[in-house]
């Protein structure tokens, strides 16, 4: 059978590491085809490898049956291969259509005809159910609309062969429901899919076969008709994976945190937080729900000191840490596992084992009178490395060169360790494989145990029906309903959400 890709053998080094060894994938045309893999399985290595972003030390590529060697990506959008990547390659002060036809922008008399490309932008978008607006600025568009552009920038390319990395990663509900119809509509219209991903749901949902990787080797390619969840899961780490969330019943004592009549501005100084009431207890996890851009951000930003409180009052415990600066919040008892790890959880140049002490740095034994210490650091580090199954070669790896998992994992190795009073946990989950996310939700069910309080915020109603004990609902800045998990549906959270009215739960 002629295959529309095939990657025969491939190995790809890394210092330290094979990240693809002898692995071989065949997409077949017309397909959504799976790449399944637990975070740092090498997935994305082998799409670089494909895209010619890397170039393999063994193996061969053949696209419709024709040897290749791509090196670059510009051999690989000649070839017709186009890849979405993970974290998008966009310029925020540019519209849609100058990021599309950026490195390939068409002239008119010497100069570049935007009024053409923007006509063509439109077409492209009409053509596969997009709704891109060609003059919108990239900044002033939501992250779902940001990953449309980046699939414009591949058909405008006139790709045929559509990697998507982790393309669900960073959308809400709503917007993967749509990017599932969009990837059916590619494939209606000719269009081969690669789907990197190490969700279960979308796998048996939209592709059409997978391909399971595990620590860089290939392990087997299946029919998805033929597997469920488990298999795939049993496939993907080795072992059986538990999809329920393992935990006892709360049992909340006195409050740790309270917060009064509320009021965060965002930037453009509208109030994105407006007059919101919440109360959580030692030995509870309480989960917010909600339509991204309900406020969420910023509250979070508001308690841990990152923005101004324009009015109302936040308690840790007895101590008022209404504005507040970050590190007198954190030193007084709380710990933030943000929704961002690169912008805000790590500094990609610095070392795991450097990374590991941020929030305590400052104190001894890792640094005296102002001087670090880096052999207490890097023994800290290789401890929690240990505990917490951070995959890395050693403490003294940059954290840009771990997989997404495992830079979650060193942040939540580095918070939890600190045994806060208070844990915000936003998005831990976000981009992490069924292993990564059943060792997270274990860890956040370890700290509500020990009698600490827990704030999950998710944009996974699952997750935040499966973890929390209490469910607080947020709209347009104000919590609306808190209603019990056991008490409640997927589909009256979502009418909460969306502003609607009470159903059956009682408030507690």
């Amino acid at each position: 059978m002629e295959y529309v890709i095939e990657m025969r053998n491939i190995r790809k080094e890394f210092p330290g590491i094979v990240a693809n060894d002898d692995i071989t994938l065949q997409v077949k045309k017309g397909e959504i085809h799976a790449l399944l893999g637990e975070n740092g399985a090498g997935k994305s290595t082998l799409m670089n490898v494909l895209f010619g972003l890397y170039e393999p030390e063994e193996g061969e590529i053949y696209v419709k049956g024709n040897k290749v060697v791509n090196n670059d990506p510009n051999i690989a959008n000649s070839l017709g291969i186009g890849m979405v990547h993970q974290h998008f390659m966009l310029v925020d002060k540019f519209t849609v259509t100058e990021n599309i036809i950026l490195g390939k922008e068409p002239t008119k008399s010497g100069k570049v005809d935007l009024k053409s490309a923007a006509k063509e932008v439109q077409a492209l978008s009409d053509q596969y159910g997009l709704r891109v607006d060609p003059y919108a600025k990239v900044e002033d568009i939501s992250v779902g609309m940001q990953q449309r552009v980046e699939i414009l920038k591949t058909l405008y390319r006139g790709a045929e062969i559509l990697i998507f990395d982790e393309p669900t990663a960073v959308l809400t509900p709503q917007e993967i429901v749509e990017l599932i119809q969009i990837m059916k509509k590619l494939v209606s219209e000719g269009k081969s899919i690669i789907l990197i991903t190490h969700k279960l749901k979308e796998i048996i949902e939209v592709c059409d076969r997978c391909t399971v990787i595990r620590r860089g080797k290939g392990i087997g390619t299946v029919d998805v008709k033929d597997s469920n969840p488990d298999s795939l899961a049993a496939m993907m780490v080795g072992r059986e994976v538990n999809f329920t969330v393992a935990k006892g019943i709360a049992d909340p004592k006195e409050s740790v945190l309270t917060i009064k009549d509320l009021v965060v501005l965002d930037s453009r100084k509208v109030p994105a937080v407006n007059g919101l009431n919440l109360n959580i207890r030692a030995g509870e996890i309480v989960g917010i729900a909600g339509v991204d851009g309900n406020g969420q951000s910023e509250l979070l930003e508001a308690i841990t000191g990152l923005r101004k409180i324009s009015e109302g009052s936040i308690h840790l415990r007895d101590s008022d840490i209404t504005n507040k600066t970050p590190r007198n919040v954190t030193r007084t008892g709380l710990a933030h596992i943000p929704q961002d790890r690169h912008k805000h959880g790590l500094v990609l140049d610095f070392s795991v084992g450097e990374n590991m002490v941020l929030q305590t740095y400052y104190e001894k034994p890792f640094s005296n009178n102002g001087i670090l210490k880096f052999s207490p650091i890097f023994e800290k580090a290789n401890k929690l490395i240990t505990e917490y199954d951070v995959r890395t070669p050693d403490a003294h790896t940059p954290a840009r060169a771990l997989s997404g998992g495992n830079q979650q994992k060193a942040i939540i190795a580095r918070e939890v360790d600190r045994d806060p009073d208070f844990l915000i946990a936003a998005q831990p989950t976000r981009g992490l494989d069924v292993g990564a996310i059943e060792f997270i939700h274990s860890k956040l069910i370890e700290q509500r145990d020990k009698g600490k309080a827990v704030l999950l915020v998710s944009f996974e109603l699952d997750e935040i029906m499966n973890v929390s004990d209490k469910i607080a609902v947020m709209y347009e800045g104000r919590i609306v309903a808190e209603v019990d998990p056991k008490q409640t549906t997927e589909q009256e959270l979502g009418l909460l959400m969306a502003g609607g009215k009470r159903g059956t739960a009682d408030a507690e």
